[in-house]
């Protein structure tokens, strides 16, 4: 089924169910017991309220508990559902749900439902888009484990099927043959004695250097699991499948690797053929470590990264490390390697962003070209835009290419933009490249990948001079664009753009106080590639020599397009 049909016109009629309150024991200290009846269905719906308190559900058969979540049940007003798939335990005999922390008056208690339509109380939702990737229910934010294979793209991402705001973190996972239309796969990973799962990437191991069988694909992901004292211990595990990325094994052995730091997450690994082993980076704190193995099981760690270079107002997370050509210039045919370092907050236009760092790599240590470039907190940035996070590419992509996507959001207000029983959409995927600019300095580069070329979902504009270019609709609300030419930069302003009251960092921009989200140009610009989808808007000047990528929520979407010199 394709995206448009699946997460737009899913209803175009009411669906009346069978459905059934499941019967409910109170006890004191605000513990209730349901016990759902196999024959009323495999769902049981709960009702959420996003500012209520966390309630904690768990799954009990006999006396042992089987899973427990963190779930912000409805008190006074339900805002939508989420539901328990009861399946893998509704015939076993003693099976209980139990409702902790929720006072017995609450009303989450009288609209339980138990059916086997998923379908339920489904909402259309004003801001879903129509062709970028969003959730069905529930919350997303990192893209994690995204593989290409026989044909079809793998994404995982981070999700809480328990409500749309974070927390619970579970890999959701899609796929898709042509990154436009998405099909909803089975929950791929799900909580464990380790923890909640955390980013982390995918490869095909296609010589079976795990020993988990020939073309297996091989996920390693961050535990990340509270302790009774405060604070997460974060450690990296593997977990495998044999079918092509469908379903996984957790490997006996976790974890494979740990640290005593607070920060220890989002492992991205690659083979590297110059070594002939495979190379791990890992975020830590505010530095990036590089690892090597044989066979993604025992790891030796190589060298670390970012001490004095780069932006470090915030948290390193979720990083890359690949190798780019050079498009233009003296250098044009030579390759690079890119370190991707995503950060929060600490992004130039406030919240979170993704820097990058260029420079060589041997297999064992990652050296910047020019270390001044980077120092005393100056970056680089992928997408000066404040909604485009947790860049990460492929592994095993056709043709030798590089796709990137990332997660169209920003953490200054991601639990709060306007919209209920889901939240976050992705970025459309992109191709990076090392560009040479005016100053004779190289650049990261993201052009549209070619999936979308003549498929009508932009808007492409000649640039001969400066200039405003609007987006507006008949409501009178507008984003605009400026391209200053002395001033050499591109910014965006979404102030009057629709819904901005939600979170008042929406319509700032870091230090400025205009508001304006700007991006430096490094050429001069010609050309102006605009994607709108409903919610979002995401520019690429020269073909993605520069990338603004924001959020919009106006009552319609933006359909006119007007230049003002």
């Amino acid at each position: 089924m394709k995206s448009k049909s699946l997460f737009v016109a899913l209803l175009t009629m009411p669906v009346i169910a069978m459905a059934s309150v499941p019967r409910t024991t109170h006890q004191a200290l605000e513990q209730s017991i349901i016990k759902p009846d196999s024959k009323d269905g495999r769902y049981l719906w709960l009702p959420i309220q996003d500012n209520a308190p966390e309630a904690r559900l768990c799954v009990v058969i006999g006396n042992t508990e089987i899973m427990a979540q963190n779930v912000r049940m409805a008190r006074e007003k339900v805002d939508y559902y989420v539901a328990l798939d009861m399946q893998p335990w509704l015939n076993e005999k003693g099976m209980k749900v139990v409702i902790q922390n929720v006072p017995e008056g609450c009303i989450c208690f009288n609209k339980l439902e138990q059916n086997n339509d998923e379908d339920f109380q489904f909402i259309t939702e004003t801001f879903r888009p129509n062709y970028h990737h969003t959730p069905r229910r529930g919350w997303m934010n990192d893209p994690n484990g995204m593989f290409y294979l026989d044909g079809t793209w793998h994404l995982f991402y981070q999700y809480n099927p328990y409500g749309s705001m974070w927390g619970n973190m579970h890999w959701a996972h899609s796929t898709s043959t042509d990154l436009i239309n998405w099909q909803p796969q089975p929950i791929a990973l799900t909580p464990d004695a380790w923890g909640t799962m955390f980013s982390g990437s995918c490869i095909v191991d296609h010589n079976n250097t795990t020993g988990f069988g020939k073309n297996a694909v091989v996920a390693m992901y961050t535990a990340s699991r509270p302790t009774p004292f405060g604070g997460d211990v974060q450690a990296q595990c593997l977990a495998y499948s044999t079918d092509g990325g469908y379903t996984f094994t957790k490997y006996e052995g976790n974890p494979v690797l740990t640290g005593t730091e607070k920060d220890f997450r989002d492992p991205n690994m690659f083979w590297n053929d110059e070594i002939g082993a495979w190379n791990l980076i890992l975020a830590c704190g505010q530095e990036m470590r590089i690892y090597s193995s044989p066979d993604l099981k025992t790891w030796k760690e190589e060298s670390r990264f970012g001490a004095g270079l780069g932006c470090h107002d915030g948290v390193w997370e979720c990083p890359d490390l690949i190798k780019l050509r050079i498009t233009n210039g003296k250098k044009k045919g030579q390759e690079k390697w890119v370190l991707f370092c995503n950060i929060n907050p600490g992004g130039l236009n406030g919240g979170s962003a993704t820097q990058y760092f260029i420079g060589d790599f041997d297999g064992h240590k990652f050296t910047v070209d020019d270390a001044g470039r980077y120092s005393e907190g100056n970056a680089l940035w992928q997408d000066y835009g404040k909604d485009h996070y947790a860049t990460v590419s492929f592994s095993n992509a056709p043709d030798g290419r590089h796709t990137m996507i990332a997660w169209m959001s920003n953490w200054e207000y991601a639990n709060e933009v306007p919209t209920k029983q889901y939240r976050s959409a992705n970025s459309i995927a992109r191709e990076p490249y090392i560009y040479e600019g005016a100053d004779k300095q190289l650049y990261l580069g993201s052009a549209p990948s070619p999936e979308y070329d003549g498929k009508g979902l932009d808007k492409t504009l000649k640039i001969k001079g400066s200039c405003k270019i609007v987006l507006s609709n008949e409501n009178g609300e507008e984003y605009v664009l400026t391209y200053d030419q002395k001033a050499m930069t591109l910014s965006a302003d979404r102030s009057k753009s629709g819904l901005t009251g939600f979170n008042s960092n929406f319509t700032k921009a870091g230090k400025r106080n205009d508001g304006l989200i700007v991006a430096p140009l490094h050429n001069k610009l010609t050309s102006l590639r605009i994607f709108i989808d409903r919610s979002s808007v995401e520019v690429f000047g020269n073909n993605g020599e520069v990338c603004v990528t924001n959020l919009v929520f106006p009552k319609s979407e933006f359909n006119i397009i007007s230049t003002v010199k």
